[in-house]
C-alpha cells in the first residue's frame, strides 16, 4: 500500500521542479548557501503541489487509464489505491505545499505573498486543467508550458533574483516543445490502436503535431541564439563566448526530434531525460560550458 501511495505521488516527476534553480544558475549564485536554501524550500513546496495535482489528475482520468496499455498499471487504475485515499492524499499534499512556504517565512512576511501567489496560481491553473482545460486543444499544451514558467518565477521570488525576459521566454518555448512532443505520442497511439490516452487526442492529428513541433523547435533554437549574441547577455556574463553553448542546445533538440519522429518514444520527457545518453550528454555539455563561463574566470 505504501509503495502504491508513493507511486501515486510520482516522485520521478519532481525532476521538473529543478527549473526552480535556473535563476540561481544563470545569476552565478548556485554555490551560495543563502540562495540555495530558499530554493530548496521552494523545490519541496512545488513538489508537494505537483504531487497533489497528479493525484487529482489520476482521479479524473481513472476510467480512461483503465483501458490504456501502460496507464492501467497506475495505482488508481489498477485498484491498488482507493479513490478516497487518493483524494485525502491530494489534500495533504496541498496543505504541505503551503505549510512549507509558511514555515519558511513565519518570522518575516517578506517574500511570502509572491510565493503563496505563485503556488496558488499553479494549483488553481492545474485544477482547471484537470477538470476542463485539458480537453481544449492547444490550450492544454500552453498550460503545461505555463507551469514551467511558474517554476522559474518561484525560483526568482524565493531567492530575490530578478528574472530576465530571456529566461522566461526560453523556459516557455522549451516546455511547449516538450508538451507537443508528449501529446504527439498519444496521437500516434490513438491512430494506431484506437485507444485514447486522453480525450483531447481526437482534436489533433500527426501531421498537425509534426508541424507544430517543427515550428516550436525552430523558434526555440533561433530565440536561444538571439539570447547568446545579445549584448545585454554578453555584458552580464562578462564573456563573448556564450554562443558556444548553442552547440549543445542544437544537439539536444535534434536528438529529441529523432526520438519523436524516428523512435516514437517521446511520451515521457522525464523518461527520456533519465534514459537517453545522448540527451544527457548534451545537457551535461551545456551545463559545463556555462559553468566555465560563469564560475571559472
Amino acid at each position: 500500500m505504501v509503495l502504491s501511495l508513493i507511486r501515486l505521488l510520482r516522485p520521478s516527476q519532481w525532476l521538473k521542479n529543478f527549473f526552480i534553480f535556473l535563476p540561481l544558475f544563470f545569476d552565478g549564485h548556485l554555490l551560495h548557501v543563502d540562495y540555495i536554501l530558499p530554493a530548496v524550500w521552494m523545490f519541496l513546496s512545488f513538489s508537494f503541489a505537483a504531487s497533489g495535482i497528479y493525484c487529482l489528475n489520476d482521479l479524473c482520468d481513472v476510467e480512461d487509464d483503465k483501458v490504456h496499455p501502460e496507464k492501467c498499471k497506475r495505482p488508481l487504475a489498477s485498484g491498488a489505491v482507493g479513490q478516497w485515499q487518493a483524494f485525502l492524499l491530494m489534500l495533504v499534499c496541498f496543505v504541505a505545499s503551503f505549510a512549507i512556504v509558511l514555515l519558511r517565512h513565519w518570522t518575516s512576511a517578506e517574500g511570502f505573498l509572491p510565493l503563496v501567489g505563485v503556488i496558488g496560481v499553479y494549483i488553481a491553473m492545474n485544477i482547471a486543467y484537470c477538470l476542463r482545460l485539458k480537453r481544449v486543444a492547444i490550450v492544454d499544451v500552453f498550460l503545461i508550458a505555463a507551469g514551467f514558467v511558474l517554476r522559474v518565477l518561484a525560483g526568482g521570488f524565493s531567492t530575490g533574483i530578478e528574472l530576465s525576459h530571456w529566461i522566461v521566454l526560453m523556459t516557455f518555448l522549451l516546455a511547449l516543445f516538450l508538451a507537443f512532443a508528449k501529446r504527439r505520442d498519444d496521437v500516434v497511439m490513438y491512430e494506431k490502436t484506437g485507444v485514447k490516452a486522453r480525450e483531447i487526442v481526437s482534436q489533433y492529428n500527426v501531421a498537425f503535431m509534426n508541424q507544430a513541433i517543427a515550428i516550436v523547435a525552430s523558434v526555440t533554437m533561433v530565440c536561444y541564439i538571439m539570447y547568446c549574441v545579445s549584448p545585454e547577455v554578453m555584458e552580464r556574463f562578462g564573456s563573448p563566448y556564450v554562443y558556444g553553448t548553442s552547440v549543445f542546445v542544437l544537439a539536444g533538440l535534434i536528438r529529441y526530434l529523432q526520438i519523436i519522429f524516428v523512435d516514437a518514444k517521446s511520451g515521457s520527457p522525464t523518461h527520456v531525460l533519465m534514459k537517453d545518453l545522448f540527451v544527457q550528454l548534451s545537457i551535461v555539455g551545456w551545463i559545463l560550458s556555462f559553468i566555465l563561463i560563469l564560475y571559472v574566470r
